[in-house]
């Protein structure tokens, strides 16, 4: 075989560059206008200038290579007109525009950061740590904001524009992607990209963040060797998918497992799993695969566990069927702001299947399927928490009985605004101890620490 090399033909050019009025502007914002109208044309010369007859055969790190070398001499035709620290920013910012996703390809590329939340082209906010912060980063006009979201719907098969004006979509990495624009969003485009971890946070590091203790971590653990249902409730970004990937990894790796998704962000490391994910409505309104469906097909599919990544309508019943009819160890996240709440939730969605059955009946089935309730809170300081588990253990005069098992108490915050407080046990025998001995499993020890 002979190996060829395709290159990307760059024919460069230079056009005089189109002063702006400045009079007005303070020495900072002339040099900002300057830079931003220099990039604005350097960009143009590149994209006039590319033929684009090869393009589909080169590789990124290759492409990127030979436009950074085009740019390059584009800049050396202005020298003078801008700094070596510019230069590097300029070049850097214009593959990103050609290539990647603009002005937030940089925020993308930043591990520390759980969020991106725009409001319009000129405010750009961040969560790094809990807290929320904003960006310097800013996009031409709401247009080039609009085109740089549409790329990202475009790259995941979704559509956005005036008559599809919201978009749910993931990214290649994971990292779920909602924006709203005209005419719902009324002063710009509203993005919100909420991260993908690659690396799954462990037992041992959860425990030294604070979010849990090693005694509630152990008894999880048993709980999932032992086959129990378990529901993990919290808000968003609580941090509940973060602890259903932490559970899963108790299940054992001889179990097939079927995942049900909106947005593919569980990370399961065994080898048996069927993933599946919805699917939206296309441009007709037609074609839409719910998680009702979903989980009623998994049935079909002989899964030993089902794992929902979120239960917020009427798959919440099938869900619950599931649990009951064979899927022991099954596991699911409910938005809620207690634990209590998460079983009065759960009632509610059932109510939603269109199924004409009373309370006392739906919280029975409630009470047959689930074993246990994490909840997971973000509280002051951006910290995340486990504030509470239950032991859900029966029905009395028609509602789910529940003891509570650990719980976090908030004494207070500190000088940096963190939250300060302490885990405790509230009950040292619950019922499933039982239930872990007649299957094997040695019951944990239930202490505050």
């Amino acid at each position: 075989m002979v190996a060829t090399t395709i290159h990307l033909k760059i024919r460069l050019k230079v056009d005089v560059m189109r002063q702006t009025p400045t009079m007005m502007l303070s020495d900072q914002e002339k040099s900002q206008a300057r830079f931003q109208q220099l990039k604005v044309e350097i960009h143009r010369n590149l994209i006039s200038g590319m033929d684009l007859t090869n393009i589909e055969q080169l590789d990124d790190y290759t492409l990127r290579n030979q436009l950074r070398r085009g740019l390059e001499k584009l800049c050396d035709a202005r020298a003078e007109l801008i700094s070596q620290a510019e230069r590097s920013r300029l070049v850097n910012e214009i593959i990103d525009e050609t290539l990647g996703l603009g002005p937030i390809d940089p925020l993308l590329r930043d591990p520390t950061l759980s969020d991106i939340l725009i409001n319009g082209p000129n405010a750009v906010y961040v969560e790094r740590n809990g807290r929320l912060e904003q960006t310097n980063v800013k996009f031409h006009d709401n247009q080039h904001l609009v085109e740089i979201t549409q790329r990202i719907a475009n790259r995941m098969g979704r559509r956005l524009d005036e008559s599809s004006p919201m978009v749910d979509a993931r990214m290649a990495d994971g990292s779920r992607v909602n924006a709203v624009i005209q005419p719902l969003a009324l002063d710009g485009a509203l993005v919100s990209i909420r991260r993908f971890n690659a690396d799954n946070m462990g037992v041992d590091e959860l425990v030294r963040l604070g979010t849990v203790t090693r005694p509630i971590m152990n008894f999880l653990a048993a709980c999932v060797k032992s086959r129990l249902n378990l529901i993990i409730s919290g808000g968003t970004g609580s941090g509940k998918t973060t602890m259903l990937n932490l559970l899963s990894q108790f299940i054992d790796s001889s179990e097939r497992i079927a995942t049900i998704e909106d947005a593919a962000e569980l990370r399961l490391r065994q080898p048996h799993v069927a993933r599946m994910e919805t699917r939206p409505p296309n441009s007709e309104n037609r074609g839409a695969i719910t998680a009702r469906d979903l989980v009623r097909n998994s049935l079909r599919m002989r899964p030993d566990r089902i794992i929902v990544g979120e239960c917020r309508g009427e798959e919440a019943f099938d869900m619950l069927q599931a649990m009951t009819s064979g899927h022991d160890g099954s596991m699911t996240t409910v938005h809620a702001n207690n634990a209590n709440d998460a079983l009065s939730r759960l009632e509610m969605l059932i109510g939603m299947a269109g199924y004409d059955l009373p309370v006392w009946f739906i919280n029975r089935q409630i009470a047959s399927a689930v074993n246990i309730v994490v909840h997971c809170a973000r509280i002051s300081g951006g910290v995340r928490k486990v504030t509470q588990v239950l032991e859900v253990v029966g029905v009395k005069d028609g509602q789910v009985k529940s003891n509570e098992l650990f719980r976090y108490d908030q004494e207070g915050v500190d000088q940096t605004g963190n939250a300060v407080g302490r885990f405790r046990c509230m009950c040292a025998q619950p019922a499933c101890l039982s239930t872990m001995q007649a299957r094997g499993i040695n019951p944990p020890r239930l202490t505050d620490d």
